[in-house]
């Protein structure tokens, strides 16, 4: 047994992370993850996730929790409307798309991250999640690590796999290899009580998401559990954005003032948007590791996620690749093809970088098309041909 009497330690428990920890404890393995958040209300999840059939669906289905997402997944949220600037509906599938159709390849059930999160954290066994550590540092033991927290604390384990999203601490120790700028920014931002708050934008999406798309602009909508509405204005922009543009995330009255010129041909119901958000809003700049990446292994530490591939978010594939990516990992740990621990995570590493590379580029294609100047037309003629 590769991994008997292991330790093994997963930095970062978002929904990969505590996907394969559920995966790897259903094996009897030793597990700790370890999470810089003070617990599991600390942060907003981010926007709904929609899971696939051969990734997140299939990872869930492994780790013996298909039943609780489906009482617990949004019927409806995966329906959605394509508009234009003016806030009509050129495209919707809210007419003839199954509330519930598990089973089918295309069907792609959407789940609140904090929901998704409970979920995952609750098939835990008890003590498995180390809260308020923020990793440090490593460095080799023996035939494993020891890893530094910001509180002093150190720990030692066997094996380590990073599960610390775009911002890994924990990948330079595997490759020097750095994210892209893919050209687009996307601002975040989340809305509460939405039916009071944003009456029109409620009434707008009825239930669902939307995708409106301007002349490189765009905005993209999705309902979340809880009557919140979480949304992303997404541009094209150069890589000094950030420090050109100089906002205050906080400051309301600039941030209307910058909608309002830079979405100046879009209709007025738009502002409700960013007149009824959670302050501030959160810029993300939308980077990609470059889809050909390669490294060389370690037998004792890799990575999955968006720390070991991430990419932008226009081919719903960010989450569910991080969820594969844990069942993937923890069927290699436990093949008996292998019989060593790098021989799993080397044949792990190289599958994992050829479906991530894949996913990658389709991701940057699509971005693209969502920010070109017929981008409309383009996603109609899309959504149209492809009405699962």
């Amino acid at each position: 047994m590769k991994l008997e009497n292991k330790n093994i330690a997963i930095i970062g428990a978002g929904p990969g992370g505590l996907t394969l920890a559920r995966l790897l404890q259903l094996q009897g393995r030793n597990v700790k993850v370890y999470e810089r958040d003070a617990g599991p209300q600390a942060r907003v999840q981010g926007s709904p996730l929609d899971l696939h059939d051969d990734s997140g669906l299939a990872a869930l289905r492994k780790a013996g929790l298909i039943e609780a997402f489906r009482l617990n997944f949004m019927p409806g949220a995966d329906k959605k409307q394509i508009m234009n600037e003016k806030a009509e509906a050129l495209f919707s599938d809210h007419e003839f798309k199954l509330e519930e159709n598990f089973g089918d390849e295309h069907f792609r059930p959407e789940i609140d991250r904090g929901v998704l999160r409970k979920i995952l954290l609750d098939s835990l066994e008890p003590e498995t999640i180390c809260w308020n550590k923020k990793f440090v540092s490593m460095e080799p033991r023996l035939d494993g690590w020891q890893l530094t927290f910001d509180d002093g604390g150190k720990e030692t384990a066997d094996l380590v796999i990073a599960a610390d999203g775009a911002n890994s601490r924990i990948r330079p120790y595997l490759t020097d290899i750095k994210p892209f700028y893919s050209g687009v920014m996307m601002l975040e931002g989340n809305i509460r009580d939405a039916a009071h708050r944003a009456p029109a934008i409620h009434a707008l999406l009825k239930g669902g998401k939307i995708m409106a798309f301007g002349k490189e602009e765009n905005l993209l909508l999705g309902q979340k559990a809880n009557d919140e509405i979480g949304f992303y204005a997404s541009f094209k922009a150069d890589e000094n954005w950030l420090d050109q543009i100089n906002l205050d995330w906080s400051d309301r009255n600039k941030l209307l003032t910058w909608f309002t010129e830079k979405y100046s041909t879009w209709a007025p119901v738009w502002k409700q948007l960013f007149e009824s958000s959670e302050l501030p809003l959160i810029p993300r700049p939308i980077g990609c590791m470059p889809p050909e990446q390669s490294w060389e292994s370690k037998n004792n530490l890799t990575m999955l996620g968006d720390a070991a591939h991430v990419m932008p978010p226009f081919a719903g594939e960010g989450v569910n690749m991080a969820m594969r990516d844990a069942l993937e990992l923890s069927e290699a740990l436990a093949s008996e093809n292998f019989s060593t621990v790098g021989e799993a995570i080397k044949a792990y590493e190289n599958e994992m970088r050829t479906r991530a590379a894949a996913a990658a580029k389709e991701s940057l294609i699509n971005g693209e098309m969502m920010h070109s100047k017929d981008a409309l037309e383009v996603m109609l003629d899309f959504f149209s041909g492809h009405i699962h």
